[in-house]
């Protein structure tokens, strides 16, 4: 391919430019109508012994079209991942101030009230809910019996097993299901927690669980 002369450059306004630092900002970048007019300058100017190849011209053209077109893609997808992200804040923003249920090994205890929560038994039997403070030590247990499989609630008024209110705060919880037979099961447990406020992060919608901190919104098995 032959080289464009400073005389062309000067034709398509480029010239100048070219030389200045400081000056008036232009784009890094060529549109498709500076495209086309470089394109033309350079045909008025090469080397009519050495013309330029059908191949060598419909490959640029080609290039062009393909760089033009991913940008354009890349406009939309961005356009449609705000949007998408907007989309989601605002339906994460229902959710303020209401109760969900979520997996958890922890419960949260306020100032008055209780915690509440459920598990999923295999069969029929008892389940049992130790509850234990941050150093691990046992606060109370409660025993739940599931009459059938399925899902099985438990509630904790907040109190130790001589009846004393227990300060404000995290405490583990664990869960254990015995079947008839005598079979032991470790469950999952799934507590309810407030929604304080909601975030929108890399990878989707983050819930501010009050007591509890922040868990993504396609862990809520339940709202309400």
């Amino acid at each position: 391919m032959t080289s464009i002369s400073s005389d062309a450059l000067n034709n398509l306004g480029l010239g100048g430019a070219a030389g200045k630092v400081g000056g008036d900002k232009r784009s890094d970048s060529l549109g498709q109508a500076e495209f086309l007019r470089l394109m033309t300058e350079q045909l008025k100017h090469q080397d009519p012994l050495n013309p330029m190849e059908n191949s060598a011209f419909l490959g640029q053209m080609a290039q062009f079209s393909t760089v033009q077109g991913i940008q354009a893609l890349n406009g939309t997808v961005s356009g449609f991942a705000n949007a998408m992200a907007g989309d989601q804040l605002m339906r994460g923003a229902a959710l303020v101030g209401r109760d969900v249920v979520l997996p958890s090994a922890k419960v949260a205890l306020g100032a008055d009230g209780g915690a509440s929560g459920l598990v999923a038994a295999p069969s029929p039997g008892l389940v049992t809910f130790d509850i234990s403070d941050a150093n691990g030590q046992p606060v109370r247990q409660v025993v739940v019996r599931a009459d059938t499989a399925g899902e099985v609630p438990f509630a904790w008024d907040g109190t130790n097993a001589a009846g004393e209110r227990m300060p404000p705060g995290q405490y583990a919880i664990t869960a254990k299901h015995v079947a008839g037979n005598g079979d032991s099961t470790t469950l999952s447990t799934y507590v309810r927690g407030r929604v304080d406020s909601v975030s929108v992060g890399a990878d989707g919608l983050y819930l501010d669980i009050q007591g509890l901190g922040t868990a993504p919104v396609g862990h809520v098995l339940r709202v309400g």
